[in-house]
């Protein structure tokens, strides 16, 4: 009679074994999946940050690989020949970066709210035509619109000027789209009808109960086109020709064009590097300092 009673019972353990193995094993795929991504977005990161403590001879040359530090470090002398090479030019360079980036973000930033809010929250004649057209721009390529957009600011003589590159970053139909879609579900209409029956204006209804509310979006447009303006290379490169006024993306590239010239260019290898670092740091600060509001986005997102 015991043994009768234990056969069950130990066949019922086996069986919870193999369903927590069952169980295990995707699991277990998922992690293995993950942890290879990691290291495929790492490993460019983790080569940038080596390459930019290495001499021009180590970084073809390392005892220790291209992946790993050598016996001597050299960043301090690298960030020193970034100072010194063609006049310190290269600070210029980061500086216009960010004068691009901070006006064309913010700037872009600020239609994309007004835009969204209109599409979401505003009644008019033509609004889905309008926004099917919005949505239709998203596709097409930037890179599409460098020349039409340099031949229109050439014949009002911007061209080669800080706005040739300001004026056209304004523009971010993503922006506009994340925004309306965002508005539709953050802002509710019984909260703008109540402060309208109170008395509100239009501009104070958005100003102080619908902006408030979309704080995540905002940051998010905010760090999409301020990310977007820095990383740009081929509007810089088409409509800027004096060196003074390139973001720190051509500028690299003038290095590098004159370094893969050989014997007939100076070999600067280890300051595109190290320039390249500095120039990813501000935008590790910016994902780092602001991901609060995207997490108190997502827990908008999970309460409604």
């Amino acid at each position: 009679m015991t043994t009768s009673l234990r056969q069950p019972t130990a066949r019922h353990q086996d069986a919870d074994v193999a369903a927590n193995v069952a169980r295990r094993s995707p699991r277990l795929g998922s992690h293995l999946f993950l942890l290879v991504l990691v290291l495929y977005f790492i490993l460019p990161l983790w080569w940038l940050v080596v390459a930019a403590t290495k001499s021009n001879s180590g970084l073809f040359t390392g005892a220790h690989g291209p992946l790993w530090f050598d016996s001597h470090l050299n960043l301090l002398d690298n960030l020193r020949g970034l100072g010194q090479h063609q006049g310190g030019i290269y600070w210029r360079w980061l500086a216009n970066s960010f004068v691009y980036a901070l006006s064309g973000g913010i700037g872009a930033t600020v239609l994309a709210i007004l835009a969204g809010y209109g599409f979401a929250k505003y009644r008019f004649r033509g609004r889905n035509l309008y926004f099917s057209v919005l949505l239709g721009s998203v596709m097409v390529p930037l890179t599409a619109l460098v020349i039409p957009t340099f031949v229109l600011l050439s014949r009002v003589g911007l061209v080669n000027t800080m706005w040739a590159v300001i004026l056209p970053s304004l523009l971010s139909p993503l922006g506009v789209y994340l925004m309306r879609v965002y508005t539709q579900d953050a802002v509710p209409d019984e909260m703008l009808d109540a402060a309208r029956v109170d008395g509100a204006g239009e501009l104070r209804v958005f100003a102080q109960v619908a902006l408030p509310l979309l704080r995540p979006a905002i940051v998010t447009v905010l760090l999409l086109t301020v990310v977007a303006t820095w990383n740009n290379f081929f509007l810089p490169l088409a409509m800027v020709q004096n060196p003074q006024l390139l973001p720190v993306t051509v500028g690299l590239n003038n290095w590098q064009a004159l370094s893969n010239a050989g014997a007939g260019g100076e070999q600067v290898w280890n300051l595109i590097t190290t320039g390249a670092l500095v120039s990813v740091l501000p935008l590790i600060i910016a994902f780092l300092s602001l991901q609060k509001y995207w997490q108190g986005g997502l827990s908008l997102g999970s309460i409604k």
